[in-house]
């Protein structure tokens, strides 16, 4: 039976390579990474990782928000949400409910819009204090009178699901 050890680590410009028995392959991986060699070799493994991953995502961004687009279109259609008013309160649902977000300034429910190939609402200060009156929308008053913070209130979400069930 062959008792001997073998590593071989090849990283970008780093190479580490120790054959012979245990303890020489373990001294040897032990003197590398005293050098400092053990720690740039890991220091470049995470770079690539996240240059893979930053690529990935990069490349993906189109077909996430062709998806996400493609839910609030999905969403407005099953609600029955026609005008402008009602979709800007099904973003909110949706960016809150589905997407998980408290801060909703306007480049972000535009962009939602704008994913699902349907025209932004434009002021968007004008639908939420329509939505407000109405009592589909409270702004939480440790947030002041900011309208990006804007949240459903029950009576938001039984209007949105009256309109789903008068479908």
């Amino acid at each position: 039976m062959d008792k001997t050890t073998k590593i071989s680590i090849h990283t970008g410009d780093f190479d580490f390579e120790a054959e012979g028995g245990r303890l020489e392959v373990e001294e040897r991986l032990t003197r590398f990474k005293q050098e400092g060699l053990w720690d740039a070799m890991l220091e470049r493994i995470q770079e690539t990782i996240e240059f893979s991953k930053d690529t990935a995502e990069a490349n993906s961004g189109d077909a996430t928000s062709t998806e996400r687009g493609m839910n609030f279109r999905s969403l407005l259609e099953n609600y029955a949400l026609d005008g402008k008013p009602e979709q800007v309160l099904g973003a909110l649902h949706f960016l809150s409910e589905i997407e998980k977000l408290n801060d909703c300034p306007p480049r972000v429910i535009n962009s939602l819009f704008e994913d699902a190939n349907i025209e932004p609402p434009g002021n968007l200060s004008l639908y939420i204090n329509r939505l407000k009156e109405r009592n589909f929308l409270k702004i939480p008053s440790k947030h002041g009178d900011k309208n990006r913070y804007a949240e459903l209130t029950e009576e938001g979400r039984k209007h949105l699901e009256e309109k789903s069930e008068n479908m």
